[in-house]
């Protein structure tokens, strides 16, 4: 009896849509896009220089990752978050982060603590030059190059969930505020490394993803 035939993906159709996709979600995840920004299969297609599938593809992963909503009409957009979202996204980020961080600490070599350092410097200077866009990147890479090393894709793959739905509104929030010292949590986590102090990394970083989002709402 002969088998049915399996449709052929198309290998270039499904670069496209992981091109799209990949690019979409950093865009929102850094905060490059604004909160509420509407985005349309046309424009992406045009942008991406792609057809209409991968862009559509693409879009509907964004949607069921919460990167992005979709209205009952189908418009698509970026989250806007209120007070009570972001505060319940940072007592998610509370609960998950500080555990990657211990899972994190036994592997945490000098090479790793000199690239958070370096991070950490740029953040500082995005900081000083008031370049929001540059302030959520960096702040995001300097806690994921240490999540990495926890060996938790799953725990890391939520958390990078909860980043995507707080992109958008981080960004803006950190315009706003124009400040111009950095956040001291990140010396702290920085040390706590150094010094293989599990507790004291935990309250860093806890205090680092609450305390910090709480500011921008006050």
């Amino acid at each position: 009896m002969q088998r049915p035939l399996r449709p052929v993906l198309d290998p270039s159709a499904l670069s496209a849509h992981d091109r799209v996709y990949r690019a979409l979600r950093t865009q929102v995840m850094h905060g490059e896009l604004a909160p509420g920004h509407a985005l349309t299969l046309r424009g992406i297609a045009r942008d991406f220089g792609v057809s209409m599938t991968p862009a559509r593809e693409s879009i509907q992963r964004l949607v069921a990752e919460g990167a992005l909503t979709m209205s009952a009409s189908g418009r698509v957009s970026t989250p806007e978050l209120g007070t009570e979202r972001i505060e319940e996204l940072a007592s998610i980020r509370a609960l998950l982060e500080p555990e990657l961080g211990s899972r994190a600490l036994p592997r945490a070599h000098s090479a790793l603590i000199d690239r958070m350092e370096a991070i950490n410097a740029a953040n500082t200077d995005a900081v000083l030059r008031q370049d929001a866009v540059t302030y959520v990147r960096t702040n995001l890479e300097f806690h994921r190059t240490l999540y990495l090393r926890a060996q938790s894709p799953a725990m890391l793959a939520m958390v990078e969930t909860i980043w995507l739905q707080l992109g958008p509104t981080m960004r803006a929030l950190y315009g706003r505020l124009r400040r111009n010292t950095p956040p001291p949590h990140h010396r702290l986590i920085i040390a706590a490394l150094q010094a293989g102090d599990e507790p004291g990394l935990r309250l860093a970083i806890r205090t680092d993803v609450t305390q910090g989002l709480r500011h921008l709402t006050q």
